[in-house]
């Protein structure tokens, strides 16, 4: 069975965003763990979380991933920022214990002028000091467009920042849809071949999670503006083959596109649709 869902607002708690996502037909979603522009986390609430876990038991919600703020940067040239991405990396994953199994999503984080091997590098370190033997959550590493300096843009980065951490086994991969389009990777005209290159560049093995968005702009802009299922670049056509793909049968889909409940409903149910017409415009290729 497909595993779907959408980002949903943490603030009425693990129970509420589980209670959304069955309203919406969902059976997975993704979450911010704190403030995404800022540094504060809510106390987390142990009773919520247990009735959260009951509640996904008894309705079939999968693995859910939890998203790292965008403030976070574990490569940046200030050892201050970095030092605030390392505190804010422990503390989520000290509170992703209460959720064990399920998947916790960064930004690799942009070098800022330091050059991508300096930022590859950091990066590293600061896995190497966060990931443990005792974790039970699985950090990705997400792909990205590849804009200004960030570090993700290709596939080989990520490997590279894999190949230098020592427990590999704790570290897996998130696929942007929008991103990696951006980023100049075909997966309208040629997902079979993207698919064996990210197999042969970092191992199918370690995707772990797709993030399913269509795009304000052509393949290789570098410009990372989600857009809405359909109405973008890649269509409601190539995002359906891609949700429906035998090799990412298993994996959580969770859409971030621009909007609210009803409109991720609605894209939830497009999505499911696999032999359904598509409704991407002609203008939208």
């Amino acid at each position: 069975m497909l595993k779907i869902g959408c980002h949903l607002s943490s603030a009425g708690g693990f129970l509420h965003m589980g209670q959304e996502a069955v309203s919406i037909g969902a059976n997975t979603f993704q979450f911010f763990t704190r403030n995404p522009r800022g540094s504060r986390a809510k106390e987390l609430d142990v009773r919520d979380v247990e009735a959260y876990l009951a509640f996904a038991k008894e309705h079939g919600i999968g693995t859910i991933v939890a998203h790292a703020p965008y403030t976070l940067n574990a490569c940046s040239a200030d050892e201050r920022v970095r030092e605030f991405a390392h505190q804010t990396l422990c503390d989520d994953l000290k509170r992703m214990e209460y959720l064990p199994g399920n998947l916790y999503n960064f930004h690799p984080g942009s070098h800022v002028g330091q050059g991508i091997e300096r930022g590859i590098a950091l990066i590293a370190e600061q896995l190497n000091r966060i990931l443990t033997p005792e974790l039970h959550t699985t950090v990705l590493l997400e792909t990205m467009s590849g804009k200004g300096s960030e570090v993700g843009g290709r596939f080989e980065e990520l490997a590279e920042i894999i190949e230098r951490v020592e427990r590999k086994e704790k570290l897996g991969v998130c696929l942007d849809t929008c991103h990696v389009y951006d980023a100049g990777y075909d997966i309208v005209g040629h997902l079979e071949e993207v698919l064996s290159e990210f197999d042969r560049v970092i191992g199918l093995r370690r995707l772990r999670a797709v993030h399913v968005n269509d795009s304000k702009n052509p393949i290789g802009s570098h410009k990372d503006r989600h857009e809405k299922i359909g109405e973008g670049f890649l269509g409601l056509e190539a995002l359906r083959r891609i949700v429906h793909h035998p090799l990412l049968a298993d994996l959580p889909f969770c859409l971030e596109t621009p909007n609210e409940l009803p409109g991720y409903a609605a894209e939830i149910r497009l999505l499911r649709e696999e032999d359904a017409i598509p409704c991407a415009s002609p203008e939208t290729h």
